[in-house]
Parts: C-alpha cells; structure tokens; sequence
C-alpha cells in the first residue's frame, strides 16, 4: 500500500511539518506502507517552484501591507468562493494526473489548499478514483482548499467543521475535528505542563520566527530590559544573517540557534522553556499547547497568520505583545499572575477537549484503513479497464481462498 502527501513548496514549512508528522505516525506502527512526500510544483516545473517560493518571500517581506490585501481579496473572501486558477489549472492538473500515474498510490493526503484544489478537480471529472484527504494546517479553511470530490477532512477546531457543513454543504460524517497534526515527539504532554513558580530563578523564554528566521525580532530584544532575569533562546533558523548579527552582540541573555532539523532537540528546548515568542503559525503554536509553553505573539505575517491570530486571541490561547511597551514587563504580568496562568490553562484545555482525535494510534487506524480502501479500489478500477488486471485479480482472490480452506 501506498500513502502520497501532498504540501507545497521545497522550503520548510508548516505543510511539510504536518506530512511528516503524519508519515512519522505510520512508519512507527507499520512497514506494510509506503510513504512519499511530493511537491507539486517543484515535480511540474523546478523553475516554478524556485521563482514562486522567491516572489512569495520578497513580497511579505517588503511589502506585507499589499500582500495582506491580496490575501483577502483572493485567497480569504467573505464569500467563500473557489480562488481561481484557471489560466494554470490545465497544465498542473496534467502533471497531478501524470504524477498519480507515476507513484499509483492507494490514498492522497493534501497538506496544502493548491494540491487539494488540483485533486478536488481531478475528483469531480472523474480522473481520480482513490481516497483523497485534507489536512488543515491552519485555524481556518482560506478560499484555496478543495472542497467538493475530497473524501475526508481533517479540521483544526470545531468551528471550523460548523463552517464546512454549514456554508460548503460537507458531510459531517467526513470531518473530523483533529486539531493540526505535529510529530509524536512533541505529544509527552497532553495536558498543560505545571511549571515551576519559583519567581527568582532565570526564566526562559523561546523566541521563534518561524523557519526563515522572519518578524522583527532584533527590534524587540533591542528593548530588553537587563534588569530582569530572562534568558532568551532565539531559533533563527535559516535565516544566517539574523543568527550572525546576534553572536557578534555577545549578550549573556542571548543564545541564538541557527536552523534545528532534530525534533528531539527542539522538544528538549520546548522543556527547559518557560514561555515561547513566536509568530501564530499553525504548526509551532500547535506544538506550544500541547508542550503548555504560555505563547506570546510578537508579529504575524500578512495572510494566514494574521487570520490565525483571530482565533488564538478570541479564545485566549495566546497573548498579543503591545511593541509601545515593555515586552518583559508584558511577560512577566502574565507568568507571575498564577490566576492569569490559570485561566490561561483552562482556556488550553478547553481547546484539546473539543477535539476527536487525539491519540496517534486513532489517527493510524484510519489512514491504515483508507489505505486499504484505496488498494480495492486501485484493483476494481484495474478490472474494469484491463484483462490482465481481472485475471490479476482473480489469481489473488484464489490464492486467499486456498488459504484460508486450509487453516
């Protein structure tokens, strides 16, 4: 059996975290499937894939105000509408269709809205035939997503799977409220962590901006106040210039990190912190509840995250840092304050409460029996358009029957 993940772009990303998050869950539990993760731009066209990854970058980088705008105008609508593609779809649709010709999985499993798009459309003109996926990796569903053909989704919150059934006529029996899937190395804690009240010690505080280092995070430590005692773990991550620039400081209170690929690494940092600022990316705030790591928002890229950042604040999962004041002061009024971190725990429980799945062994089961799902009916959909493939399938169907008369 053959499982094919489907996120987009060759950069780090919370698309491929999600993937491999789930590829992890398999691998783990079974041998008897085969996992490939493929990017649907790069396998179309490597130039594509490089000049749209760049443009993207650049674009929310120097000018987030017109990409922001952009977003909302093409990808999260109001209405809700399908965002169109047409002047492209034909030609990506062929190399989806080429490329399931090529790896002939048994399911699909869309982490991103474009290749989800791509398998909705093949699904409804009949060119598809296996089970196909949505795993959403953001706290809302944006106009990009396939919708109608896919067969089961995969939501981040409740009011997400309301909005499906509601306003995209889904079936509820295909959506499952599984909040967005991290790695199993992240899960040792499924309820908050109690952290050490001890208001003397050094606290630690994990600062992240997200795999290309990005949001003005210089800017903020630049107004650190050195009489409190905070020590700050920066992941720069492949941004080199930022993780330069912060060594050549020399700052006690500063140990910057360039890009960590270790998930045993990144969980042992999680451990040892006392409270993370990030941006709100799905997947790093995902991991921050569930570590029970108190998350402080310093920025948010324009799109996605300023739409993610809605729902965290509306439901008190994460605290927005005023830059006009003190950061540290912003900080230490919420880790001091036991009544605030109580409230704040209860609001995180809330959240994991309310979802269905929750275990790793659930999450396998299914994907496991949709696998098989699929290899049915790779075989009926064999039958019915070669011989070879009936008698294929005869021969099998035999061999099992002999087997199972003989035990």
């Amino acid at each position: 059996m053959k499982i094919l993940f489907l996120p987009l772009f060759n950069m780090p990303s919370g698309h491929h975290r999600v993937a491999d998050a789930l590829i992890g869950i398999i691998k783990k539990r079974t041998d008897k499937i085969e996992c490939r993760k493929v990017d649907v731009l790069s396998y179309s066209s490597k130039f594509i894939e490089k000049a749209v990854s760049e443009v993207y970058l650049k674009w929310i980088k120097h000018t987030p105000n017109t990409y922001d705008w952009a977003y909302k105008h093409f990808a999260y609508t109001p209405s809700h509408k399908h965002c169109s593609f047409k002047g492209m779809e034909h030609f990506f649709l062929n190399k989806v269709e080429e490329l399931l010709q090529e790896e002939r999985p048994d399911v699909v499993v869309c982490t991103h809205g474009f290749p989800s798009l791509l398998m909705s459309r093949l699904k409804n003109k009949g060119r598809c035939h296996i089970p196909v996926i949505n795993v959403y990796t953001d706290y809302f569903i944006n106009d990009i997503w396939g919708r109608q053909g896919i067969d089961y989704h995969f939501v981040s919150t409740p009011a997400v799977k309301t909005q499906m059934i509601e306003q995209y006529g889904i079936s509820p029996e295909t959506i499952f409220v599984t909040g967005i899937p991290i790695h199993e190395t992240f899960l040792s804690l499924s309820k908050v962590k109690k952290r050490n009240r001890n208001r003397s010690r050094t606290k630690s505080i994990l600062v992240a901006g997200g795999s290309s280092g990005l949001g003005d995070i210089t800017g903020l430590l630049a107004h650190s106040d050195p009489s409190l005692d905070y020590h700050y773990i920066i992941l720069c991550g492949k941004n080199e210039e930022l993780y330069q620039s912060l060594k050549e400081l020399q700052d006690p209170r500063l140990t910057p990190l360039p890009y960590i690929a270790s998930r045993e690494e990144m969980n042992q940092l999680y451990d040892q912190a006392d409270a993370i600022m990030t941006k709100p990316g799905g997947v790093t705030i995902t991991e921050a509840l569930r570590k029970g790591l108190p998350i402080f928002i310093h920025s948010a890229l324009p799109g996605q995250e300023a739409v993610n950042m809605q729902y965290l604040k509306e439901n008190y999962l994460v605290y927005e840092l005023d830059h006009n004041a003190s950061f540290e002061g912003q900080i230490a009024a919420i880790l001091d304050n036991d009544i605030e971190v109580r409230r704040w725990q209860r609001a995180v429980e809330t959240y994991f409460n309310s979802l269905q799945i929750l275990h790793p062994n659930v999450m396998f089961d299914f994907l496991y029996d949709r696998a098989l799902e699929g290899e049915y009916l790779n075989e009926i959909y064999q039958v019915s358009t070669t011989k070879k493939g009936f008698i294929r399938m005869l021969k099998k169907y035999a061999k099992k029957l002999s087997l199972s008369s003989n035990a």
